[in-house]
């Protein structure tokens, strides 16, 4: 029995896994990396099949974060047989409409589909009662959105920025080999684990380009939720015309998440939805807040500086505020920071407002911005993320119940359960 059936039986309290493996086939095996080798087999702290599907199993120790129209928790969880940290998303099934129901099932069919070490998956989902319950690995780091906002104000380091994009745009070209297209690349859907390993979240915005068998060139559906994402979507998406989009309105994205990176803000977030798209149908793509070293024309294609290292001026200030302004006062703008030619060529590329004229995630892959990323190892990566720490177990944290339906405002915390991190996971 699926999911959807508890909305109508939510007297039942039998635990319901959810079997679908046999509706897909699983080619993730015959997708290769950008090198031409087998893409990495999914690490342990990604692989969750040896956990149960029985809340009863599951300690909740602290709040992570809210999302899907707010009616789904996520949670710091501690399976207690193993003693593992996962993350947990509690969604109340019979608040949920008919078409947020059909989402939650086709984010967890998809889930079943993919196998990318970049890419957030749930690999465990089971409903008890009313309740649907997604498990996925702990990303200690939280979204870049939240290093943005209490770390990093300011922007991140080329070498973090550099190290980022390379895991967002291998997942990305996974997604696109498999006939996907994400429309939801943005920072609060980069998730970074302790170990390092970036994951794409934000499944619930993916679409199919296949159609009766075959591989669609351009799709016309308009995301889900598309007012939230809006800065983010490429011009072809929001002119919704007879064009259609691709893939390539991903690179797009990616494009506009290098810039929220790079300064600490997102572009044309405080503008007009209409305003916005006449600057992006523009060309607009001056998010660097400075002046490259010579004209972008002369770089030519992918070839470009020699060194694609962070010099180090781009550093974040530390001591700058702590959270970013808000939409209603008026933006403030950092000092002039100096940024490598080969990262405003990778924006020159990703930002084209023609698609055909941007690179795949593919040909990304081997821009010389990125050069950079294959020197790092997990102790050169931990020195990119200070003054950033990973979360951790709270210290004597009680056994906390599964979530039940109360009368609370939800984002009350319990008594009982330690005080949420505001926001450090996204699932909007």
């Amino acid at each position: 029995m699926s999911f959807l059936d508890c909305s109508c039986i939510s007297s039942h309290t039998q635990v319901q896994p959810i079997s679908i493996e046999d509706q897909y086939k699983d080619t993730s095996h015959t997708h290769l990396s950008s090198d031409g080798s087998p893409c990495s087999v999914l690490g342990a702290e990604n692989d969750l099949s040896g956990l149960s599907a029985d809340p009863a199993d599951y300690q909740l120790l602290s709040e992570l974060g809210r999302g899907f129209n707010n009616l789904s928790q996520v949670s710091m969880a501690r399976h207690k047989p193993s003693g593992r940290l996962v993350a947990v998303k509690n969604t109340n099934l019979d608040e949920c409409t008919e078409d947020e129901l059909l989402q939650l099932m086709n984010e967890a069919l998809l889930s079943r589909l993919f196998r990318h070490p970049n890419l957030l998956t749930s690999r465990l989902v089971f409903s008890s009662c009313c309740q649907l319950w997604v498990l996925s690995p702990l990303m200690s780091y939280g979204s870049a959105d939240s290093l943005l906002r209490l770390y990093f104000p300011d922007g991140m380091s080329e070498s973090l920025i550099a190290y980022l994009l390379y895991g967002v745009l291998r997942a990305l070209q996974y997604l696109h080999h498999m006939g996907y297209v994400h429309r939801g690349v943005k920072a609060s859907h980069v998730l970074l684990s302790a170990e390092g390993r970036v994951c794409l979240s934000g499944l619930q915005s993916v679409y199919s380009l296949m159609r009766d068998g075959k591989r669609m060139s351009a799709v016309f559906d308009m995301p889900q939720h598309s007012p939230s994402l809006l800065p983010w979507l490429s011009p072809e998406l929001l002119r919704q015309d007879l064009h259609g989009y691709g893939v390539k309105s991903d690179i797009y994205s990616v494009g506009i998440l290098a810039c929220e990176l790079v300064s600490g803000r997102v572009p044309f977030q405080d503008m007009p939805p209409t305003l916005m798209l006449l600057q992006k149908l523009r060309g607009s793509h001056s998010c660097l807040l400075d002046i490259a070293p010579y004209p972008l024309g002369e770089l030519g294609a992918l070839k470009v500086s020699r060194s694609g290292v962070d010099s180090g001026i781009g550093e974040s200030v530390a001591a700058g505020s702590l959270t970013r302004s808000m939409a209603t006062a008026e933006p403030q703008s950092p000092g002039p920071k100096n940024h490598s030619a080969t990262l405003h060529n990778l924006l020159q590329l990703c930002l084209q407002h023609q698609p055909e004229r941007r690179p795949s995630a593919s040909a990304l892959l081997s821009h010389p911005f990125f050069k950079q990323v294959k020197k790092h190892t997990q102790d050169s990566f931990l020195s990119l993320m200070y003054p950033a720490v990973p979360l951790s177990c709270p210290p004597d944290s009680p056994v906390s119940d599964p979530p039940t339906q109360t009368s609370s405002t939800p984002n009350t915390p319990s008594p009982s359960t330690p005080e949420p991190v505001d926001g450090v996971w996204d699932f909007s």
